[in-house]
C-alpha cells in the first residue's frame, strides 16, 4: 500500500469519525450546510458530511424553567410593590427558536417582566395583592402569542411573590395602626354615648315613677280629705276617733323629742278633739 493510499484511508477514517453524531435524549441539533439551515438531528446516531455540514445549535426539548427576577412595579394608585414570577416554556419549533430570535430565553424573560409591569400597573394596590390568579391568567395570555412566533410554547406562568416594598409596608403599618386607634376612639365614644343615654333613660324613668307615686299619694290624700269632710258633716264617730288618734300620736312624738322640755296635755282629750272639729261638747 502506497503512502498516498494510507493518507486517503486516514482522511476517510477521520471524516467518518468527525461525521458521526450521537444526539442524546432530550436534545435536538441544528445542522447547517455551507452556512444555511440544512436540517435537525433528533436523538440517536447520525452521520453528516463533516466537510460541508456542521452542528450549529444544540437545543433542549425539555421544559425550560425560566426564572423572572424580582422587580419594582407601580400600581394604578401609585403604590410600589415587588413582584417576581417563573415561566415554564418548551421549544416547539426549533428553527424559529434558533433563527427567529437571538436569545429566546432572555427574550421571554424580558417579555414576562414587561407584561407583568403592564398588568399590575392597571390595578390598584389591594387588587394587585389579592388577584394572583387573575394576574397569572392575563400574563400567560399576554406572552403566549409572541412566544408562538418564536417557536415556543408557554406551558404555565406562576407568580412567585408579590408584596409591597419596604417603604410601602411601613406606610401600610402606620395606616393600620391609625385605623385601629380610630376604631378604638369611636368605640369608646359610642360606649360613653350609650352610657349617657342609659343614665338619662334611667333618670327619666325614675322621675316618671316618682311623679306617678306623688300623683297616687295626692289622689289618696284628696280622697281622704273628701271622706273626712263627709264624715265631719255627718258627725261620724269614726272621724272623731281618727282625729283623736292622730292628735295623741302627735303629742307622743312631741314628748319623745329631745328638744321638748315641757309638754302640756289637755285634761279632756275628747273635748279637745271635738274643738278641732269645730264641735262643742
Amino acid at each position: 500500500m502506497t503512502e498516498v493510499s494510507v493518507l486517503v484511508l486516514v482522511i476517510i477514517v477521520i471524516a467518518m469519525v468527525k461525521g458521526v453524531r450521537i444526539v442524546p435524549q432530550g436534545e435536538e441539533w441544528v445542522v447547517e450546510r455551507l452556512g444555511k439551515f440544512a436540517g435537525i438531528l433528533t436523538p440517536g446516531l447520525h452521520i453528516i458530511n463533516p466537510i460541508l455540514s456542521s452542528v450549529s445549535y444544540k437545543v433542549t426539548t425539555k421544559d425550560i424553567i425560566l426564572d423572572v427576577p424580582e422587580q419594582e412595579v407601580i400600581t394604578r394608585d401609585n403604590a410600589v410593590i415587588l413582584a417576581n414570577a417563573v415561566a415554564f416554556i418548551k421549544v416547539s419549533n426549533i428553527e424559529r427558536a434558533v433563527y427567529g430570535i437571538e436569545n429566546f430565553k432572555e427574550a421571554m424573560r424580558n417579555m414576562v417582566q414587561t407584561s407583568l409591569r403592564s398588568i399590575i400597573g392597571g390595578m390598584d394596590l389591594n387588587q394587585a395583592l389579592t388577584s394572583r390568579d387573575r394576574i397569572k391568567a392575563e400574563l400567560k395570555e399576554a406572552i403566549a402569542d409572541e412566544a408562538l412566533d418564536w417557536g415556543l410554547t408557554v406551558k404555565s406562568v406562576e407568580i412567585q411573590d408579590i408584596k409591597p416594598s419596604s417603604n410601602m409596608q411601613e406606610a401600610m403599618e402606620r395606616q393600620a395602626a391609625a385605623e385601629r386607634e380610630r376604631v378604638a376612639v369611636v368605640t369608646e365614644a359610642e360606649g360613653a354615648k350609650q352610657s349617657l343615654i342609659l343614665n338619662a333613660e334611667a333618670r327619666l324613668e325614675a322621675a316618671r315613677k316618682d311623679a306617678e307615686a306623688q300623683l297616687v299619694a295626692a289622689t289618696a290624700s284628696a280622697e281622704a280629705i273628701k271622706m273626712l269632710g263627709i264624715a265631719l258633716q255627718e258627725n261620724n264617730t269614726s272621724a272623731t276617733f281618727l282625729l283623736g288618734d292622730r292628735y295623741i300620736q302627735s303629742l307622743q312624738k312631741m314628748a319623745d323629742s329631745n328638744n321638748s322640755k315641757l309638754v302640756v296635755l289637755p285634761g279632756d282629750v275628747v273635748s279637745a278633739v271635738k274643738s278641732l272639729m269645730g264641735k262643742s261638747s
